[in-house]
Parts: C-alpha cells; structure tokens; sequence
C-alpha cells in the first residue's frame, strides 16, 4: 500500500505543472464570459491581455450587429501544437501559440475567428467563400487594430474572383455595401443563419446577381 501510496504521489506531483499550464481564467464582462486557457508557458503576458480586451470589444458589436442570439459564453484556447493560424468551433476559439508569438500585433485575428460563432450556421446552405468573405467583412469593419497588423484588403487584381475568399471576398463585400446598398452582408449573414439563403438574393436586395455586381466592381473598383 505505501509503494502505491508513493507512485500516486508522483503521478499527482508529475502533473501539476500541466494543471498549471493548463488552468482556464474565467473572465465575465457586461453580460459575456470568456474562459481563457494556454498550454505555452512562453505566453505573452500582454498578448494574453490584448486577446482578452479585443474579445470584449469586438465580440458584443458583433452580436449588436449581427446575430443578438449568439453565445454569451466563449473559450479561447492557445494551443502550441496548433500548425494553423487559428480555427472555431462549437464556441472554442484555437490560435496557434506559434502564430501569436511570431504576429502578436495581428490581434484582429480574434475578431475573424469569433464572427464566426456570431455567424452561427451550422449545416450552411452557402459556399465555404461566403462564410470566411463575410467573416473578413466583419474583421474590416470592426477590427480593433487591423491598422498594426497591416491587415488591409487587397487592391482588385485581373486574377481576382468574389470566390477566392477572404480579404478578397471582403473587399467586394465593402464595395457592395459602400456602393450598391447599405445593409446588404448583414441581410445575406441572416439569410445563411436561418438558412434561407439562395444566390438570387443578391438580385433581390441589389437588383443584380453576383457576376453582374462583380462586373460593376471591377470597372470601378475604389472603395
């Protein structure tokens, strides 16, 4: 008994620097809680902080603005076997402490990755370019700070489609919305969440559909 007794002990001792590593800090903020947890121990203590301020200002605009409904409780998770940048699902936000560590100005990776709970559409009836061109959209209008990252989007290229995703995506998105009709991503965004979605919707709340409104875009692109 006191030899189990003893390899217990050092099992419990053995992991309790990974407990440590590993704990989450719960943090609740008008209305929303977010649960933060790191297994890098080289973690930043100012990106932590800038990780967590970000969320609290961009995720209840995003909610305001978009989807009202959405979960009032998230995860953050950076992870240091993570090889992307960052991934969402179910309410967890993964970022790669690699990424983080090589790119902290790019903190505005939050807000594209936690427009995508806002977002909310499950099985999506829309392509895969719509859901990250939108969630793109969002990171421009909102971003804390896409300005230190130098996140910007691109200037429209020959090559250039509304499918290519993105910033690209994002780009026609902001034209639309600068050019065409106000209100019209948030609409679309709506659409995808309660899965009504068809593409003739772009005919009915802009009077063109996508490649009609793509060929206006691309004679004059500005923004």
């Amino acid at each position: 008994m006191k030899k189990i007794s003893f390899l217990a002990s050092l099992a419990i001792t053995a992991l309790l620097p990974l407990s440590k590593l590993s704990a989450q800090e719960t943090i609740k903020k008008n209305g929303y809680t977010l649960s933060f947890e790191s297994n890098d121990a080289a973690l930043d203590p100012k990106l932590k902080k800038r990780l967590i301020e970000t969320f609290f200002v961009v995720y209840p605009k995003l909610a305001k603005e978009y989807n009202p409904n959405t979960l009032k409780s998230v995860q953050f998770f950076v992870d240091t076997a993570y090889k992307g940048v960052a991934a969402t699902a179910d309410g967890k936000v993964t970022y790669s402490s690699i990424w983080m560590d090589k790119h902290p100005e790019d903190i505005d990776v939050v807000t594209h990755e936690v427009m995508h709970i806002v977002q909310d559409y499950g099985n999506s009836v829309g392509p895969g370019w719509l859901t990250e061109g939108i969630a793109d959209y969002a990171r421009f209008k909102f971003g804390v700070d896409n300005a230190g990252a130098k996140w910007t989007l691109p200037a429209l290229k020959p090559e250039h489609s509304y499918q290519n995703s993105y910033r690209i995506t994002a780009r026609f998105f902001a034209w639309i919305e600068k050019n065409v009709k106000a209100g019209t991503i948030k609409e679309v965004d709506a659409s995808l969440r309660d899965h009504t979605y068809q593409p003739e919707i772009w005919t009915t709340l802009t009077g063109k559909d996508l490649d009609a409104l793509w060929a206006d875009y691309t004679k004059n692109p500005q923004l």
